[in-house]
């Protein structure tokens, strides 16, 4: 197991954004954390990141405890694409991914033979290759998501934790991203833990599915199981009809009316 968060406690100006939240990664799983808008998603992967404090509980990575683990070895283990990303306006494509190799560094910061092959790899995993002496602020979004997806890669971790990668992509870019992170869990055996808002994407591309509501996991399990009518009613407040999709052997969901 890469993962297990038990009993996760998240508090904001008094108030709880996680209520007691537990969660198990397996080792070479997609994960995918889905919910209605202040469900406590964003909350959690940055709990699991340790980008945020957690105030009662435990978060365990590969047997130890997250909070007693060196800042710079959590970077060689977990990658972390955040939700919201900057870079300078004149950051090429190559100096982006390059960034992904810092926390291997040793003295000097300098990136030896082995980085710079290793950088090499990443991009040609993810398609970027061609686009290493773009400036980034030029890219198309699906471009940049593959460029910044590039530079987690090239981390070397066996853990990749995407906060909402699709948000703000047209739907092509949308599939061409989830595609990207499913033939990396496939081909590499990463380990991937994302949020995602849309509900077909999330059971299209999840081995498991953990499913917030206002700050507590309503449910987990397998895609094709969990969501069913009652769970959109209850979490979402939608009605919806729940179909077969036959080419990808999982179901989809058609909302047609608010709760």
């Amino acid at each position: 197991m890469d993962i297990r968060g038990s009993n996760i406690v998240v508090q904001y100006e008094g108030k709880e954004a996680l209520k007691g939240v537990s969660i198990e990664v397996n080792k070479g799983e997609i994960v995918t954390i889905i919910g209605p808008n202040g469900s406590g998603k964003s909350t959690l992967v940055k709990a699991i990141c340790r980008s945020i404090k957690i105030d009662e509980g435990e978060i365990i990575l590969e047997d130890k405890n997250i909070h007693s683990i060196p800042t710079k070895i959590i970077a060689r283990k977990l990658a972390v694409l955040p939700q919201v990303k900057s870079v300078s306006n004149d950051m090429l494509v190559e100096a982006l991914v390059s960034y992904g190799r810092f926390p291997h560094l040793g003295f000097g910061k300098r990136l030896s033979k082995e980085d710079k092959d290793i950088v090499e790899w990443a991009m040609e995993k993810t398609g970027t290759i061609g686009l290493r002496d773009r400036n980034v602020i030029t890219l198309s979004g699906g471009e940049r998501q593959r460029a910044w997806i590039a530079m987690a890669l090239a981390q070397k971790t066996d853990i990749l934790v995407l906060d909402e990668p699709t948000t703000y992509l047209d739907i092509s870019y949308q599939m061409e991203v989830l595609e990207l992170v499913k033939e990396l869990n496939k081909t590499l055996g990463i380990s991937i833990v994302m949020v995602l808002h849309d509900l077909n994407q999330a059971i299209r591309y999840s081995d498991r599915i953990y499913v917030l509501k206002d700050g507590l996991v309503f449910d987990h399990g397998d895609p094709c199981e969990i969501l069913s009518k009652e769970t959109l009613k209850d979490v979402f407040n939608i009605q919806a009809d729940i179909y077969e999709d036959l080419q990808n052997k999982c179901p989809y969901i058609i909302p047609n009316k608010i709760n």
